[in-house]
């Protein structure tokens, strides 16, 4: 099995996955713009599957109330999408060290996504979030 590396742009918080990592989605909603800056593209891991070093330096903000984002609290890195109710935990994927092995395999809240880019990249579009 390979373990896959990621971390915060100061590398205060490290996350180590274990396996192969599942196919990304990019979620084009307001609040992963505004989280990330742009779209966000990230991952959905099994939680047994995640080890996090320096969790102490994540804060998390609770942007629903079934969902909260963290971010390092150093630098601001926008790291994870995690609905506590559920198995997994969503990973940034450009948080990612070195080849992932993986790629987009769809757009959602492609209704929302910001007027300044196009999404050419023939992937499916769905105009709201995968049912689940």
């Amino acid at each position: 099995m390979t373990d896959h590396k990621a971390s915060c742009l100061c590398g205060a918080v490290k996350i180590t996955v274990t396996g192969d990592l599942p196919e990304g989605i990019a979620c084009h909603c307001s609040i992963c713009r505004k989280f990330a800056g742009h779209h966000e593209a990230g991952v959905d891991v099994p939680r047994d599957r995640v080890t996090i070093e320096g969790g102490a330096h994540v804060t998390w903000y609770d942007s629903s109330p079934k969902v909260r984002r963290g971010f390092c609290s150093i630098c601001g890195s926008s790291l994870f999408f995690d609905p506590p109710h559920l198995d997994w935990i969503g990973i940034s994927l450009g948080a990612f060290d070195g080849v992932t092995g993986t790629k987009l395999s769809k757009h959602i809240f492609v209704a929302d996504k910001g007027d300044y880019y196009d999404i050419a990249d023939g992937l499916p579009q769905e105009m709201a979030p995968p049912e689940g």
